[in-house]
């Protein structure tokens, strides 16, 4: 699929979606289906540049033939980034310190209206002068006058080994989630939700469940796989204290800044791996834990959003030694794997698809979990 989307066929293959997560997980009680836009529902695209002459070109290639498509228009992106395509690779095509061995155009946008663009380029942007090494001064004025003419909050440079930041690497999202505005740092090259209308509904979820695990605030939340606080935040509020822990570098500092900008104070996030974590629960000690008393933690319900391959041995069998589990997936597969065990010693309450991407075979879903009782 190159940029198409098929609005009359929407409803259909979202009840295919449903079929098939119901064909994985069997019974799926208290369940929400939650829709996206059938159209410009993406903020995040990344587009191959084609070089015919002077021409210049968006392209994606079929995954099928490896065929070149031009992309003339995106409807699958937000209105921002379709609106701001055509403009933007005309200027470029204009400029030859711009277009010179240019070789993608990644966008990140927000619903709040921030836009960050990166050139990436099959050249250096740097020079070697008797001061040291500079960034090319015609690609910098170029990139100057280009930011300056178009709707473009941040533009950056990359190429081998370079990251050229013109003002910041990052966007700002704003999400409204039950009534309560959320703020995120969106770095460049991170992982971040592609779908924000979508993300809105995740945590709207997630925050339903937070409230029927925990209804009197009293117990404690430990999350893994955290990201840049996404979930982390938007639940601290049911929860008395929350861990949270990711392993990347980026995301954890992100994490920080959002936590910072949400005024939340009652969540720590270390950098550690989901193995770790388990281990540290078990008793290995790790530095990065020398400040953290987890025994002054009353741990009632564990947090989960693991990448495609969903859980490990380990944490698989970590995560049942919690009253209360939510689950978000990125790959049923994986997740009726983990379920089969999990289920052993907790009851399957609560079920949900988001519909995070559309005309594809992705399905996004989250599964909420209480232990059974003897």
């Amino acid at each position: 699929m190159l940029c198409q989307t098929y609005p009359e066929h929407y409803a259909d293959q979202l009840v295919e979606k449903q079929q098939r997560l119901a064909n994985l997980l069997g019974d799926l009680p208290q369940f929400s289906c939650f829709a996206s836009s059938p159209s410009h529902y993406r903020a995040r695209a990344e587009f191959r540049v084609w070089h015919e002459g002077d021409r210049l070109d968006y392209v994606m290639f079929d995954p099928d033939t490896k065929h070149k498509k031009i992309i003339l228009s995106c409807p699958m992106v937000l209105k921002s980034i379709d609106e701001l395509m055509p403009k933007l690779i005309k200027k470029i095509a204009a400029s030859v310190a711009l277009k010179h061995k240019l070789f993608e155009i990644d966008f990140l946008a927000t619903l709040s209206g921030e836009m960050l663009v990166t050139l990436i380029y099959r050249r250096s942007l740097q020079q070697k002068t008797d001061q040291g090494v500079i960034t090319d001064p015609e690609w910098l004025e170029a990139a100057d006058r280009l930011k300056a003419g178009l709707p473009i909050t941040h533009l950056m440079g990359r190429a081998r080994k370079q990251k050229i930041c013109l003002d910041a690497d990052f966007v700002t999202e704003q999400l409204m989630v039950d009534g309560r505005r959320f703020q995120y740092q969106q770095v460049e090259n991170s992982f971040t939700q592609p779908n924000a209308e979508m993300a809105q509904k995740m945590l709207h979820w997630a925050r339903k469940m937070a409230v029927e695990a925990n209804p009197n605030q009293q117990g404690d939340l430990i999350e893994l796989y955290c990201g840049n606080g996404h979930f982390s935040i938007a639940l601290a509020e049911h929860y008395r204290q929350v861990l949270a822990t990711e392993i990347s570098k980026t995301s954890v500092a992100s994490a920080q800044v959002n936590l910072k900008a949400n005024q939340v104070e009652n969540v720590t996030v270390v950098k550690m791996a989901a193995e770790e974590i388990s281990a540290a629960l078990q008793g290995q000690s790790f530095q990065r834990l020398r400040n953290i008393d987890l025994t002054a933690y009353d741990f009632r319900t564990i947090f989960v959003d693991p990448p495609r391959s969903g859980l490990d041995d380990l944490t698989r069998s970590m995560v049942t030694q919690f009253d209360t589990i939510i689950y978000i997936s990125c790959d049923p597969e994986t997740l009726a794997r983990d379920l089969a065990i999990i289920s052993q010693t907790h009851q399957l309450v609560a079920t949900a698809l988001f519909d995070q991407f559309p005309y594809t075979h992705h399905i996004e879903s989250g599964a909420f979990l209480q232990r059974k009782k003897p």
